[in-house]
């Protein structure tokens, strides 16, 4: 396993982090402890999880995710063999502090929930899942702006952080599904005020969805900021399975109709070239999706989430595969012409 550094924290994390939102919906406890296993049987030492989990996002399992892990730490010991990462749930969600913005109370009680479940002290890197401000996240397109400066409550969220840091009960901060005006300020107004500076970025990333290049890759090379990139199979997509308008009883798309990011007419176009491409050179659909995403410069690491062991095992397997030129090219020629057809 390859490993590279969080941000300008000193932390090593491996290029394949074990993501974990099936756990407790699609997913038992055995089952996830049988995908903790073998992630770290095959070096990679960085889960990633959130408050929310397992999604979709609903009362009854909310927090089930973090208590599977927990569990493992309890009975394996092997907490402080692992970077471990959580997220604090931005505004919306009834269930979940009656969808209130994040503010310092409601960060200090996320955290304490966190862990809770997780039955640690502390937390390897802490998240704001979403921003509290309208913008542009989760697949919105045509931006509206709302008047109102958002800054005071970027600065609050800091401050807040601030204090578990100080504490040592988180040791860096990250931002997830934000803006370029977002990490830019969170940047900023951590240099003005003397706060923690934040490690990482999470957005969706993958060759359904590159509009990270857009706005955010410069930056987070320039800035030190790296991708943590999720959904990179764009929920399973571009492995293959929904192939022809396949439909597979297990398959998240099929499960939960919501979950139509990926799956419009464009996107299945975009798809069948990527996949005929994949099979041209002999490569794992999958693993050709997540090898392009592991070679770019600006992704600290590659969220990988799976159902089943064989997917894990492939997902995994995909840090061995160097994609060569000839199969590059063909990425970019496809991505000219449909270019972002999921964002």
């Amino acid at each position: 396993m390859k490993m590279r550094e969080l941000g300008k924290t000193g932390i090593s994390v491996s290029e394949i982090c074990l993501g974990t939102m099936t756990w407790g919906q699609q997913n038992t406890q055995d089952q996830a402890f049988e995908q903790m296993d073998y992630a770290v049987s095959q070096g990679v030492n960085f889960f990633d999880t959130a408050e929310m989990y397992p999604v979709p996002p609903i009362p009854e399992t909310q927090g089930l995710t973090e208590q599977y892990i927990g569990e493992w730490f309890r009975q394996t010991g092997k907490r402080k063999d692992i970077i471990l990462a959580s997220k604090a749930s931005g505004p919306g969600h009834a269930h979940i502090r009656d969808a209130k913005p994040l503010d310092r109370t409601a960060i200090l009680s996320a955290f304490e929930g966190n862990l809770q479940r997780l039955q640690t002290d502390y937390i390897d890197l802490y998240q704001i899942h979403w921003p509290n401000r309208a913008t542009n996240f989760f697949g919105k397109l045509g931006y509206q702006h709302t008047d109102g400066d958002a800054e005071p409550a970027i600065h609050e969220i800091l401050e807040a952080l601030a204090e578990l840091v100080e504490a040592g009960q988180v040791r860096a901060i990250g931002i997830s599904n934000e803006t370029p005006w977002g990490l830019m300020s969170y940047l900023r107004l951590a240099e003005q005020y003397g706060l923690p500076r934040i490690a990482s970025i999470q957005n969706p990333y993958s060759l359904l969805n590159r509009s990270f290049e857009i706005g955010l890759a410069e930056m987070a090379i320039r800035e030190q900021v790296g991708l943590l990139a999720y959904s990179p199979l764009a929920f399973g997509m571009l492995s293959g399975k929904y192939r022809h308008g396949a439909r597979p009883a297990d398959g998240r798309i099929t499960l939960f109709e919501r979950f139509k990011r990926y799956s419009n007419p464009q996107a299945d176009v975009a798809t069948e070239q990527y996949i005929a491409l994949a099979e041209q050179h002999g490569l794992s659909p999958a693993q050709m999706s997540l090898a392009f995403i592991n070679q770019q410069r600006f992704v600290t690491s590659n969220i990988i989430g799976a159902t089943t062991m064989a997917q894990l095992k492939e997902n995994i397997a995909s840090i061995d595969v160097c994609l060569s030129d000839e199969v590059l090219k063909g990425i970019a020629d496809i991505h000219q012409r449909i270019a972002n057809p999921a964002p």
